[in-house]
């Protein structure tokens, strides 16, 4: 991993790109559209709609900004394929030994991680404990509800 930038995978950067262009382009202009007819209504003291509009508009214009920032701060982490082990980009299926319930997770940069999605920031505590693990290995990690034994299953890519 580098520490030269944030890290992210090809697919992630490819992510960041796509909405950073619909953003700037699109929406952009849906909103310029907005605030152009909440003008035409007159008054903009009480004018709801160009208020809002405006709002709107502050809040993509952070939003591209936070984008901007991220990918100039990517930095493109190649799938770590090393001798089996857990690494960055790797596809992990754990299994809870207490419990016995299964949870497949991607290995990303912290930008990309969405745990609705499946994917985990290699900063996280369960991502730290099984970085550089192998198949088969058992590692615990502390959680806010306590200790986890938790099983390497499964290691792809």
């Amino acid at each position: 991993m580098s520490t030269g930038g944030e890290s992210i995978t090809p697919e992630g950067l490819e992510a960041l790109k796509a909405e950073l262009a619909e953003l700037e382009g699109p929406k952009r202009r849906e909103i310029a559209d907005r605030i152009q007819r909440a003008r035409e209504l007159g008054d903009l003291k009480e004018n709801a709609e160009y208020h809002q509009a405006k709002d709107d508009q502050a809040h993509l214009e952070t939003r591209i900004a936070v984008l901007v920032e991220r990918l100039r701060n990517a930095v493109v982490t190649e799938i770590s394929t090393d001798d089996g082990a857990v690494g960055f980009g790797a596809t992990v299926k754990l299994v809870d030994a207490d419990k016995g319930r299964e949870q497949t997770w991607t290995l990303v940069g912290a930008a990309e991680a969405d745990v609705s999605a499946g994917k985990l920031s290699v900063e996280s505590p369960v991502a730290q404990a099984i970085i550089g693990r192998k198949l088969g290995e058992t590692v615990t990690v502390q959680t806010p509800r306590g200790a986890r034994q938790l099983r390497i299953a499964s290691i792809g890519t």
